[in-house]
């Protein structure tokens, strides 16, 4: 690919043609940047979260509590970028709708700066509003820089896209993490607010460059649709006021009254849109066949996110706590873990794919069930290493590092093998009346996981006590080991996808 910025575009006429990115359209380096800048504030904030819920100079919680809170943030997060689609499919449109994301995301940031433990949860819930919308738009916009699905081009452009997301994630805890932890909590918050700002200053700019295709509005709502809309939500809007009202003048409320919902709806609600997609009688034979496989996959998923994703919450708070966070006998900062997973990714990303495709081009390369069946069992494999640095912390002694670093490892070689390849075969099977919302779909894998963590968290379980990461990481391999023993039966749910 060209690497210059002045040459012409391959393809006349493409949006931005005058200019290239690495030979890709201009547009490009704007949702590179902006994608960049958003994950730098949203892994920034991600670093410091749980750290700040438990520090006796933050929020002060229970390891317990912060983990909850900290998975329902995350269950939210993913959750939200179902309804954040339908919102640029029916309103304003991908481009709009990313602006609006990105202001909501840097007040979100703002408000969690400000020293007061009044403004913080509502500062977390605007980050995730915003997240949400930004989250399902934005890789769209990409999509529609491309002239379809065959430009050469398409594939190439993601994985660009896909380095300017870990960039962002690699250098936000090294930085936000840093000043927070060392200086002052609140103000790592504002640095992510900063980034936030950076990002959409960057989106707005170089907005001439994006598709004239992100400006449309694709099914638009009709007047009345809108004024149906407006009143379910403001319906819902009252319920949930008075409730809360009721709650709180009564002296019953605490924070699980806000947790609770929020993690049964994290449940609830992908098993929903699974079973109303499954149900649809629309769908042909051979689409419903190949949701039944989609399901296994679904499961699968939910199951290795819900360990996954407590990388930056049990293990962290295990870190703090219990760990020497030192090399050579040089101290870092907790957070500076985070930034492990996306230097990792960067490193092997290009090792999978030049794997995948040559054990393609032999004929071995393992199917969709196997590869998801091998990110089961290295995600259970992780938790049964970590049970190694528990039993260290057990005896009084701090463990080491490297322990830590060798956890993120295995999880990451594990999220290679199932993360990029649910996306795939979430494209390659979504039923044609459900293509534009399966990605969502697949998000609601993420949220399952987290609200299954949440729920264990709420309900006073440790998730740092060795029987329960045991417990965890079993799980994670005998669903590993499920999906490979049907594999060859999914593969024939599946029809001609491969």
């Amino acid at each position: 690919m060209a690497s210059s910025l002045t040459k012409d575009s391959v393809t006349p006429g493409t949006p931005g043609s005058e200019k290239t990115f690495f030979g890709h359209p201009r547009g490009l380096a704007t949702l590179f940047m902006t994608e960049m800048w958003e994950r730098f504030s949203y892994y920034g904030m991600k670093a410091l979260l749980p750290l700040y819920l438990v520090a006796p100079g933050g929020l002060h919680l229970s390891a317990a509590t912060a983990t909850a809170i900290y998975s329902v943030y995350l269950s939210l997060v993913y959750l939200l970028a179902l309804p954040g689609g339908w919102f640029a499919d029916r309103v304003l449109g991908p481009r709009k709708t990313v602006a609006v994301a990105g202001v909501i995301i840097m007040l979100g940031h703002l408000t969690l700066a400000l020293p007061s433990s009044g403004t913080f949860y509502g500062g977390l819930g605007l980050v995730a509003i915003g997240s949400g919308l930004l989250k399902a738009n934005i890789s769209t916009m990409v999509g529609h820089l491309y002239d379809g699905p065959d430009d050469p081009r398409r594939d190439g452009g993601f994985t660009l896209f896909y380095i300017g997301i870990n960039l962002g994630a690699f250098a936000a805890p090294l930085i936000i993490g840093t000043v927070g932890e060392n200086v002052n909590w609140h103000l790592g918050f504002a640095l992510a607010a900063l980034g936030m700002a950076l990002g959409l200053a960057q989106y707005l700019l170089g907005g001439r460059h994006l598709s004239a295709r992100s400006h449309e509005v694709p099914t638009p709502l009709s007047a009345e649709e809108k004024a149906a809309t407006l009143r379910k939500s403001a319906l819902w809007a009252a319920v949930a006021v008075v409730f809360y009202a009721i709650v709180g003048f009564s002296g019953h409320y605490t924070l699980n009254w806000l947790l609770v919902p929020i993690t049964l709806a994290g449940l609830i609600i992908p098993v929903m849109v699974i079973g109303r997609i499954k149900r649809d009688k629309d769908l042909n034979r051979a689409e419903q066949s190949k949701m039944s496989a989609y399901i296994w996959f679904f499961v699968a998923a939910a199951v290795f996110w819900m360990i996954y994703d407590q990388g930056g919450s049990t293990l962290s708070i295990f870190a703090d706590s219990s760990a020497e966070n030192t090399i050579f006998g040089w101290e870092f900062p907790v957070s500076w873990y985070q930034s492990v997973n996306p230097v990792m990714i960067m490193a092997l990303a290009p090792v999978f794919a030049w794997a995948w495709l040559a054990l393609n081009k032999r004929g071995k390369e393992p199917s969709t069930a196997t590869k998801f069946a091998s990110g089961l069992i290295l995600i259970g494999a992780s938790f049964f290493l970590f049970l190694a640095p528990l039993t260290i912390a057990q005896d009084g002694h701090k463990a080491a590092a490297m322990w830590l670093v060798a956890i993120y490892f295995v999880q990451t070689v594990g999220e290679l093998t199932l993360s990029p390849v649910g996306l795939s075969v979430t494209t390659k099977m979504a039923p044609a009346k459900y293509a534009s919302q399966m990605m969502g779909v697949w998000f609601l894998a993420v949220t399952a996981g987290d609200a299954t963590t949440g729920l264990l968290s709420i309900a006073e379980v440790d998730l740092n006590k060795t029987g329960i990461v045991a417990l965890e990481a079993t799980l994670a391999v005998i669903a590993g080991v499920a999906v490979w023993m049907y594999r060859k039966k999914v593969k024939q749910m599946m029809g001609d996808v491969h």
